[in-house]
């Protein structure tokens, strides 16, 4: 009896082993997938999670760590907060809507052009407009289109001066003319891999069915682009509705824009016992951007498997 018991115990011993070492090498191919991307995960948990935890924490509390609602009601129930979201998605609305119409245009004239390196002068030159902003672009605009800007001089002596027909650099709509030096090459470089991936296949397969140019992109074309614009175009909100330095460096404050009010409360700006309202309002932003965030990936992930290379 004993010998047949260690007959049996054997086989099960093997077993038990064998399922630890299987354990332990799916514990290694996991680790060594996740370790590649180990410092990015620390990066997002101290550079953006960590912050975004504290601003909606300090949100619902007074100065004296007391949870409130006082600094939701503050920014939503209307005066210069409410007004300052409303401008904020406005402009971020027309310039992602008009620069993401314009860019793709453009993006698209681009795609069709044989010579390569032509289109890597424009990416590399798109890129680096995309990211130039904050005081020098504003001074750039105001030497420009200013008052005693060059161009404004030019187009004064063909009487097209735009200031005598209410039209201002320092208002909304000049605002909205600045951010599009940006936003236009913004879009160009995150359409064109859309484009990139329209497969010249397809086209001659619509022609050799008897379709026109015209049914091509209302058949296939339209269909398979207009999610990736879409999602380039909220990216483009997001831009448009976080950018600060440039419309603080323009205006000096007076259009009232979510993050010059941010800035405005950090510099001290702000009435004795209502600190804690500008987290409320970097709340209210993060919130946003996270909807454009999603609204993005969504729409991306619906035509990725169109646009695959």
């Amino acid at each position: 009896m004993a010998f047949t018991s260690s007959l049996d115990t054997a086989p099960s011993l093997r077993g038990v082993e064998g399922r630890a070492i299987s354990s332990r090498g799916s514990y290694l191919r996991t680790l060594r997938t996740v370790a590649p991307v180990l410092p990015f995960l620390i990066y997002v948990i101290i550079g953006l999670g960590i912050p975004t935890y504290i601003i909606a924490t300090l949100a619902f509390q007074t100065r004296s760590g007391q949870l409130t609602m006082h600094n939701i009601k503050v920014i939503t129930s209307g005066g210069q907060y409410l007004l300052g979201f409303e401008t904020s998605l406005k402009l971020a609305f027309v310039t992602a809507l008009i620069p993401g119409v314009v860019g793709t245009v453009i993006a698209y004239a681009i795609a069709q052009s044989n010579h390569e390196l032509f289109k890597r002068i424009v990416a590399a030159a798109s890129g680096v407009l995309a990211n130039f902003g904050g005081v020098n672009l504003a001074f750039m605009f105001v030497a420009s289109l200013g008052p005693a800007g060059i161009a404004t001089e030019w187009l004064a002596r063909v009487n097209l001066n735009p200031y005598n027909h209410g039209w201002t650099l320092y208002k909304f709509t000049g605002v909205a003319l600045v951010y599009m030096y940006f936003q236009v090459p913004l879009m160009v470089l995150v359409i064109t891999p859309a484009l990139n991936g329209l497969r010249e296949q397809w086209r001659e397969a619509a022609a050799n069915l008897g379709a026109s140019k015209w049914q091509y992109w209302r058949h296939v074309g339209l269909p398979v682009l207009t999610p990736p614009v879409l999602g380039s175009m909220f990216l483009l909100f997001g831009s448009g509705f976080s950018a600060y330095a440039t419309t603080e460096a323009l205006t000096g404050g007076t259009i009232a824009l979510t993050p010059i009010q941010i800035g405005s409360i950090l510099q001290g700006n702000v009435i004795s016992g209502q600190e804690n309202v500008g987290y409320a309002l970097g709340l209210g932003m993060i919130v946003i951007l996270l909807l454009s965030v999603v609204g993005y990936a969504l729409l991306q992930r619906r035509t990725s498997r169109w646009l695959r290379p």
